[in-house]
């Protein structure tokens, strides 16, 4: 099992990456951060993807459906957001948030990478 800094260091090597954060989504609060930059205040991206992630759930919710959340895809015309909610009893209300240089990043392997950086968490 890996715990949460060794984690988000792994996802810096993912192909693209700019940052990451491991985000509470109940309190919109960060609870870890590595990369990102003057171009990028990962801690201000995570308190607004809160919000993306709870309008999502209230919308399941009210649709009835029974589904989870994988992941959430923001796609801007230089980089990729993807938010992964946890899906472990240690993780229940958190999400990892990762910011990708679309030129550099591969989509379907980052996204496989992320699904086994955060299988493999320990909280």
């Amino acid at each position: 099992m890996t715990d949460m800094d060794t984690a988000l260091k792994e996802c810096m090597t993912i192909e693209g990456a700019i940052g990451v954060a491991l985000v509470d989504y109940t309190s919109g609060m960060s609870l870890g951060v590595v990369g990102g930059g003057k171009d990028l205040d990962l801690t201000v991206a995570a308190a607004g993807n809160t919000d993306v992630v709870r309008a999502k759930l209230r919308t399941l919710e009210m649709l009835g459906l029974k589904e989870g959340i994988e992941d959430i895809l923001i796609t801007l015309d230089s980089q990729y957001h993807l938010i992964r909610l946890l899906t472990g009893r240690a993780g229940k209300g958190l999400f990892l948030y990762i910011a990708l240089q679309r030129n550099r990043a591969n989509l379907a392997m980052a996204r496989h990478q992320l699904r086994k950086i955060e299988s493999e968490m320990e909280l």
